[in-house]
């Protein structure tokens, strides 16, 4: 009899690594926000400078 794969198993590890994935990008998102508000808020940010102000 051959062994057969639990795809149930890794459907579920596939969600957990996504969901992990996910949350990580959130986290970096929140601490790259933060990372702005701590900024002087007269002060213009280097991505302002070369977006320019409201594109």
């Amino acid at each position: 009899m051959l062994a057969r794969d639990n795809y149930s198993y890794k459907k579920y590890a596939r969600e957990l690594a996504k969901k992990k994935k996910r949350e990580e990008k959130l986290q970096r998102k929140l601490d790259k926000k933060n990372a702005r508000s701590d900024e002087k808020p007269g002060e213009v940010s280097n991505e302002e400078k070369i977006v320019g102000p409201g594109l």
